[in-house]
């Protein structure tokens, strides 16, 4: 599959392994990829580009998942976002429904299976 390298994708995990897993993921697609370890940091980021998507996990320091997904939709309205969740002091599902109801385009659970996740990505904003 060829993949447009112009796609850009930004990557919020407060879990170096988890950010680094899908940075690697992505990159091997053929994506370029930023990444933040919080949701301030993530908006910061987000102000000094142009991407085609955010994949950001929901418990992450500084400023919520949601608050984030929240601050991305009033800044961008048509930004795609995928929201990620183990779970918390709520379940995943709890986390991950509110992430929708606040606009996210996909939701998956921790952990995840990888296929699904490039599936999602390439349906969002790549070739399929």
């Amino acid at each position: 599959m060829n993949r447009q390298f112009s796609k850009q994708i930004l990557v919020v995990d407060d879990d170096p392994m988890v950010n680094s897993l899908i940075r690697r993921l992505l990159e091997k697609r053929g994506y370029r990829v930023a990444s933040a370890f919080n949701g301030k940091e993530a908006l910061n980021i987000y102000s000094t580009g142009v991407f085609d998507l955010v994949i950001t996990d929901i418990i992450v320091p500084e400023m919520e998942g949601l608050e984030t997904i929240k601050e991305l939709r009033h800044t961008d309205p048509s930004v795609k976002i995928i929201a990620v969740s183990g779970g918390g002091i709520g379940s995943a599902d709890d986390y991950l429904h509110a992430a929708n109801l606040l606009g996210a385009s996909r939701t998956f659970s921790k952990p995840f299976h990888v296929e699904e996740m490039q599936r999602a990505v390439d349906e969002l904003i790549g070739t399929a």
